[in-house]
């Protein structure tokens, strides 16, 4: 029974219906049967079956295919600030339940839909949140998202000295919303004079600019499996191809290797990578070059020297179902070369973070490198995304990073 309210109404397919009830937050616009009523783009509706059965209530997006973000399942829930702050402490408690203190220096605190906040990401990075808003919804609540956000926080003992949006992401448009990126503008304070600030994860020290960062400034998903691999690296003589900031390749160092070399195609990549080697006193072992790694990796086969133990942690090859046969031809070409690379005996990180290149067809994938390249794969572990960007089921979308570990046998 749907609870008495002013809401308008969107009655959609039984589809529609089968996903909501398996839990997928999303109705898409060729899905809504009928509607009765009008509210503001952004503005609250209720879902119902084509029985008039209650699903849920979500936000409006006007402009998008996904025409409705489902907020909530609880006929009796009243959207106030009440509720949305109790929302904002769960997410927090959540982080502080299943992470050890030090790792909520630099965690993503609100992952989206997987956290009941469609289109919204706040990631802290030290004493700054940096956000991205990707829907209407969230975006018409931001005033009250936000500063409760930074209150609970500052109440809990975090020094939060400002937020910086990051919108400057094409799918805002999809939403009819602008791109742009800067402070926001908490109430009553002014905005810090740097962007910059100094995050530890794993031990490791790195200074992430949240204006001109990657997405919201440094990627925090690989966080444990980064732990992983500094377990393994001890003694050993690592490459680490796609290095971006040398985040990898700076665990690996710190975990004991005898020497590292991080590859990166971007020039701005490499010397970010090398000044974070000088930052962590790793410069002894960490060498940073910026090559093609595509190039690289056969070009190494024809020298002597030779790696014991290889990562890669590629950018997402693909972002659409439509690339996903190249993008798994890409993969499929760097982790042949790796496994054929590696002498037997060593060891292989490698990973995927495009949802599009499924579990399924990445292993697969795996499966065929190594048959082609020769050789066997002992898996010693097979993870995923750290567990402040939780997977919800049901919601195919959270469920994005593959990483696994082989030894080459």
């Amino acid at each position: 029974m749907k609870a008495a309210r002013s809401y308008p109404c969107y009655t959609v397919t039984p589809k529609a219906e089968a996903a909501i009830l398996r839990g997928h937050p999303w109705v898409y616009d060729v899905e809504i049967v009928s509607s009765e009523g009008t509210t503001e783009n952004g503005g609250l509706v209720d879902v119902l079956s084509k029985k008039g059965r209650y699903l849920g209530t979500g936000f409006l997006s006007e402009h998008s295919k996904i025409r409705v973000r489902l907020l909530s399942r609880n006929a009796n829930d009243r959207f106030d600030e009440a509720f949305w702050e109790r929302k904002l402490r769960w997410a927090w408690e959540y982080r502080k339940s299943v992470m050890d203190t030090a790792d909520l220096d630099a965690c993503r605190i609100i992952f989206g839909e997987a956290d009941a906040f469609p289109g919204l990401t706040v990631d802290k990075f030290h004493d700054l949140l940096s956000v991205q808003v990707l829907s209407v919804g969230m975006e018409t609540i931001q005033d009250l998202l936000l500063p409760t956000l930074v209150r609970i926080l500052r109440e809990d003992g975090q020094s939060i000295r400002g937020v910086f949006l990051r919108n400057d992401v094409a799918l805002r448009e999809k939403e009819g919303l602008p791109q742009g990126k800067g402070w926001y503008h908490l109430p009553g304070e002014e905005p810090p004079a740097s962007s910059v600030t100094e995050i530890t994860e794993n031990g490791v020290k790195y200074l992430v600019d949240v204006e001109n960062g990657q997405k919201t400034g440094f990627f925090l998903d690989q966080k444990y499996n980064r732990r992983a691999v500094a377990r393994l690296a001890r003694g050993k003589t690592v490459l680490d191809c796609f290095t971006h900031t040398g985040s990898f390749a700076l665990n690996a160092a710190l975990g004991g290797a005898a020497h590292v070399t991080a590859v990166d195609v971007s020039e701005a990549a490499v010397e970010m990578a090398r000044a974070n080697a000088e930052r962590n006193g790793l410069t002894d072992r960490v060498t940073c070059m910026a090559a093609n790694v595509f190039d690289l990796l056969p070009a190494l086969e024809k020298e002597p020297t030779r790696y014991d133990f290889i990562i890669l942690d590629p950018p997402a090859f693909t972002k659409s179902r439509k690339t996903v046969r190249n993008a798994l031809a890409g993969y499929k070409e760097i982790n042949y070369r790796a496994m054929r690379l590696l002498p037997r005996g060593g060891y292989l990180a490698t990973c995927s973070c495009s949802h599009f290149a499924t579990e399924e067809k990445f292993v697969a994938m795996l499966h065929d490198a190594a048959r082609d390249a020769g050789v066997q794969l002992r898996q010693i572990e097979a993870r995923q995304q750290s567990c402040d960007h939780p997977i919800l089921w049901g919601v195919d979308e959270t469920n994005y990073l593959k990483f696994y570990l082989f030894q080459v046998v």
